[in-house]
């Protein structure tokens, strides 16, 4: 397979598009964990827990598996749910 000349070659590490409707979803996904962590983060302060190790004592679970989905820069599919939990075991009313 050859190209015209006058097109370069694909680059090997350029990320295809998103068409809308992914971007889209992608930007929704991620204005959610940021509100959850936002909440999260509002409730373990007023409640003075802000060590890991007192965040992972609050939500019973080893501090790393704790603040993980709270800290995390790399999107996960599993983010949402994760926070969702989060904020259910600390009874944080999350708004539709």
């Amino acid at each position: 397979m050859s190209l015209p000349p006058d097109q370069p070659p694909p680059s090997p590490t350029a990320k295809p598009k998103l068409k809308p409707e992914e971007r889209r979803a992608r930007q929704a996904h991620r204005l959610i964990t940021i509100r959850l962590r936002m909440l999260i983060g509002r409730e373990l302060e007023e409640r003075g827990i802000t060590t890991p190790a007192a965040i992972g004592a609050a939500l019973d679970m080893p501090a790393a598996e704790a603040t993980s989905p709270l800290t995390r820069r790399q999107r996960r599919e599993d983010d949402v749910e994760l926070l969702q939990a989060t904020a259910a075991r600390l009874g944080v009313k999350v708004p539709c």
